[in-house]
């Protein structure tokens, strides 16, 4: 059964007060009240001083009450070295769940690569139910290591993706999608990344590539699937930055009133851009709030939660009394976008899991129904002694509650 800690936004629009004592995190500050509520869940945990659970991102099943969530073993001892990937499912809603259970067929295997036999495991994986063919699809990228466990660099990688057999409730043994022949595209992957459907079935899939020579590069593809095969047909306009960094990663990708938007991560400062086609992006700006000082979120991820009526950014950031955790990735907020300024609403910013030293920026969304979004992350127990925080391995399920707002707006 699911330890569940809920918590209520105050309806007041002068002062929004958070308290999570257990949770060791406090936060007081002058808010808008948002049209929503919002519980917290602990629906896993590992913490055995040599691993803990990591990308924790859950799919829902034809529509139904069905959720599967899949996240991946890390060992503490090395950098992103993910063993393996493992499943959790609830059949309720989310009220229960069962025990992490290994997927063998997501499973890391071996390879040959310049003449030696290298571990690559699929990681930073993604299920989204996909509405036209009637599958929950994941999505992600592969990791290759050395024979001893080390990633290997330069890190070569391709999108990996499965299909999830509801009948044996298993997933399918993972492949890789096939790009264009020539060394720009070598080396691209889908890791973290949210994806949109469209109505004819065919995806919209950011990557994230290097180029040999060149820092790294964001694009968005388009991709047919037949419910099977996960197939590329095209790219659009290439993205990068010139600043002093590794360049762009984890792009992710959300349709909102007709209209494109694309945040991407980056060592300095987070970027966003929006598109018209879905395929053709404007040049990226960082990320501010709308008062037009930095958002303060870099080296991490942002994804997207969209309402009928708004649209939403969950981020990570610096100037949160924080510094004692990793890359100031905890905890992690909520806000409303402004989509014309392409800026963050700041007097709409809640945090939605509290900070408890462990780093929350890698995480997932997933949309249940027009009633109710998730929000999935684990405590990452990295670098040693996070735990003296309060942290200790849990995997957490926000619940975004939508009624609320679906009222007020008449929805």
């Amino acid at each position: 059964m699911a330890n569940r800690r809920n918590f209520l936004f105050k309806s007041t629009v002068s002062l929004l007060t958070l308290s999570l004592p257990q949770a060791g995190f406090s936060f007081s500050k002058a808010r808008l009240a948002p049209e929503f509520t919002v519980s917290l869940d602990v629906v896993a945990k590992l913490f055995d001083g040599k691993q803990c659970w990591v990308h924790p991102r859950a799919g829902t099943v034809n529509g139904s009450k069905e959720v599967v969530m899949t996240m991946s073993t890390l060992d503490l001892e090395g950098s992103d070295v993910f063993k393996g990937m493992y499943q959790i499912k609830s059949k309720d809603g989310g009220k229960t769940w069962t025990k992490p259970q290994k997927s063998d067929s997501l499973a890391p295997r071996m390879e040959t690569i310049a003449g030696v036999e290298r571990p690559v495991a699929a990681a930073d994986f993604w299920p989204k139910w996909h509405k036209k063919s009637g599958v929950l699809l994941g999505t992600g990228h592969t990791i290759v290591y050395t024979p001893d466990w080390k990633v290997d660099h330069p890190r070569p990688r391709h999108t990996s993706y499965s299909v999830y057999d509801p009948k044996n409730e298993e997933w399918m043994p993972w492949m890789k999608l096939e790009m264009p022949e020539g060394e720009e595209l070598s080396s691209s992957g889908a890791g973290c990344v949210q994806r949109v459907d469209l109505e004819d079935g065919s995806i919209l899939l950011p990557v994230y590539y290097t180029p040999p020579g060149k820092k790294s590069r964001v694009a968005v593809c388009l991709c047919s699937f037949d419910g099977k095969k996960l197939q590329f047909e095209k790219i659009g306009n290439s993205l990068w930055v010139d600043n002093d960094s590794r360049g762009l990663h984890e792009p992710s990708l959300m349709e909102f009133g007709g209209k494109y938007f694309l945040t991407i991560r980056n060592d300095l400062q987070g970027y966003i851009t929006t598109s018209e086609d879905g395929l053709h992006y404007d040049a990226i700006k960082p990320w501010t709030f709308d008062d037009g000082s930095p958002l303060g979120n870099y080296n991490t991820q942002q994804h997207w939660v969209r309402h009928s009526d708004a649209l939403f950014l969950v981020y990570t950031r610096r100037g949160a009394d924080n510094d004692h955790v990793f890359r100031h990735r905890a905890p992690l907020f909520m806000a409303e976008v402004d989509t014309v300024k392409l800026a963050v609403i700041r007097d709409t910013e809640v945090a939605l899991v509290p900070e408890r030293g462990a780093r929350l920026g890698n995480f997932g969304v997933t949309e249940i129904s027009p009633k109710e979004t998730w929000v999935t992350v684990s405590e990452w127990m990295q670098p040693e002694g996070v735990e003296k925080y309060g942290s200790d391995g849990s995997v957490y399920v926000a619940k975004i509650n939508w009624e609320k707002r679906n009222k007020l707006f008449g929805k």
